[in-house]
C-alpha cells in the first residue's frame, strides 16, 4: 500500500512539473521597463519668499520634484503619481538659510534643472553728517 501510494504522488508531482513547465513563457520579460512620462515645466518665485513650481506631464509614469541645497542634501522631494496630469506646488523657501540650491525635475531618463540663489539683502544704514558752518 505505500508503496501505491509513493508511486501516485511521484507521479502527480512530475505531471505538476511538467505542466506548469510547458506554461511557462519563456520569451515573456521578467519585469515591463517603466514609461517615461514627457512633462513640461515651469517655476517662479514670489517676494513673498515662496518658489512656485507648475509640472504638466504625459499619464503613465512618475515625475519627481528635488531640492537640494549646495551640498547635495536634500530639502524637499516630491513624487507625482503616475495617473496625474498635473501639479502645481508651491514652496516657502523665506525660512531657508542663504546660499546655492538647485531644483531637479526628472522622470527617471530626462532630468531638467535651476539653479536657485538665496540671498538676503541687508539693511543699509544711513549715514547722515550734519555740518554747521
Amino acid at each position: 500500500m505505500k508503496t501505491l501510494v509513493k508511486s501516485l504522488l511521484v507521479a502527480f508531482t512530475l505531471t505538476f512539473v511538467g505542466f506548469t513547465a510547458a506554461q511557462a513563457d519563456i520569451n515573456k520579460p521578467i519585469h515591463q521597463p517603466k514609461k517615461a512620462a514627457a512633462f513640461q515645466s515651469g517655476m517662479y518665485t514670489t517676494t513673498q519668499g515662496k518658489l512656485h513650481i507648475a509640472v504638466d506631464k504625459e499619464t503613465g509614469g512618475t515625475v519627481v520634484i528635488r531640492l537640494t541645497d549646495q551640498t547635495g542634501k536634500e530639502v524637499f522631494t516630491q513624487s507625482i503619481a503616475k495617473n496625474r496630469p498635473t501639479a502645481r506646488v508651491r514652496l516657502d523657501v523665506s525660512n531657508l538659510p542663504d546660499g546655492h540650491y538647485q531644483v531637479s525635475i526628472t522622470n527617471g531618463v530626462e532630468t531638467t534643472t535651476q539653479e536657485l540663489t538665496l540671498a538676503t539683502q541687508q539693511p543699509a544704514v544711513m549715514t547722515r553728517l550734519v555740518a554747521v558752518n
